[in-house]
């Protein structure tokens, strides 16, 4: 019955006055009753027409005005936009959870994925200073064991002689290029001051007619001394900067090499040390596990120390040769260069700069042009 009433009062038509206001209906008793029919409903039977209400999935749509009733089924799915349910008793839109719940799903698996991402660079930066601070303090435990005479060590007499030899070696050696540098500075000084000297007489001789020949030949003899001593110069350069090549190069190379090989051995030592006081325990399930460990870091370490030690051998060995040959022809260039200036003798001068592939800067050279300058 209350369905009828209903479906009266919806189809009912409302006349409008000329004012545009509602006039009196007939029917005005009968909507009242309606509306008190409809708020005369229980919880209870409201909450059956609830559960018993229309599917989400299809929902009953009334199209049309008063004089018919067309009902068509729209599916849901095709209404984009969020789920919602409608409450009839308290005029509310509820929303209908897991129909989003795709997109929430994977935002929180990309969330996840970043996650894990970083903790595992946070573990293995973890892992990479836990295995640096354990080998800073077997290494430090073991150095401190050594100074004290606790610890023993590897030794190999020959080897340490070689690098002590090498050692003593590059000291002098950077002795005699401290000498060749102080020698190269005096002596351009010098020959700037003959150049000075020379231009000096030059002038005197000009303006001196009385004096021009005395003048002039001490002119001359300046500057063929401060040619020859140019000359001089580029061999001594040269010499120089060979030296310089052989001790802060190739001997700091091989000093690399060695000190490389030194740590080395204190990390193959500290390990050594290491295995050996884990074998004097005891010999449980926990002591064997940590000794098989001991175990593959003392044969990792040993292949370290035996692989640096082959090449400090070899490279002492070389460095022994490249050295021979390089002061040979440095000393013989520097002995040419001397003894031929200081005799006077400009064409032996200049056949040892030949003889050794020595090719002077003219001067000026290491000033820039006025083009470079702008």
């Amino acid at each position: 019955m209350t369905d009828s009433i209903m479906s009266k009062a919806a189809t009912m038509e409302i006349p409008i006055n000329s004012n545009g206001d509602t006039g009196t209906l007939p029917e005005d008793d009968s909507l009242e009753q309606a509306a008190k029919l409809q708020w005369s409903l229980d919880e209870k039977d409201l909450q059956q027409v609830m559960v018993s209400g229309p599917n989400l999935n299809e929902t009953s749509i009334v199209s049309g005005g008063y004089g018919g009733a067309a009902e068509g089924i729209i599916p849901t799915s095709s209404i984009k936009g969020p789920a919602v349910r409608y409450n009839a008793e308290f005029n509310k839109r509820i929303p209908v959870q897991g129909l989003g719940s795709n997109m929430h799903h994977s935002s929180s698996s990309s969330s996840m994925m970043a996650e894990e991402a970083t903790r595992g660079v946070a573990v293995e930066k973890l892992e990479t200073v836990k295995k640096w601070g354990l080998n800073t303090y077997k290494c430090t435990k073991q150095m401190i064991s050594e100074r004290f005479g606790r610890g023993s060590r590897t030794v190999d007499l020959e080897l340490e002689a070689q690098i002590e030899v090498l050692r003593d070696t590059k000291r002098k050696y950077e002795n005699v290029l401290r000498l060749a540098r102080a020698l190269t500075n005096h002596f351009y000084n010098m020959v700037q001051t003959q150049h000075a000297l020379g231009d000096t007489f030059a002038d005197l001789s000009q303006k001196s007619p009385e004096l021009r020949d005395e003048f002039g030949y001490n002119a001359e003899t300046q500057k063929l001394l401060c040619k020859n001593g140019e000359t001089l110069l580029g061999a001594i350069n040269f010499f120089v900067s060979s030296i310089n090549t052989l001790v802060n190069k190739t001997m700091e190379d091989t000093l690399m090499t060695i000190k490389m090989y030194e740590n080395a051995r204190l990390e193959f030592d500290a390990y050594r040390s290491d295995l050996e006081e884990l074998s004097l325990g005891p010999r449980d399930a926990v002591a064997m596990a940590r000794i098989d460990a001991a175990q593959q870091q003392y044969q990792v370490q040993k292949d370290k120390y035996e692989r640096l030690r082959s090449d400090v051998i070899i490279k002492l060995k070389f460095l022994e040769e490249n050295k021979v040959k390089v002061m040979h022809k440095q000393l013989l260039l520097f002995h040419n260069a001397i003894s031929a200036y200081f005799a006077g003798n400009q064409e032996q001068l200049e056949q040892t700069l030949k003889q050794f592939n020595i090719k002077l800067r003219p001067p000026g050279a290491d000033k820039p042009s006025w083009l470079e300058e702008q």
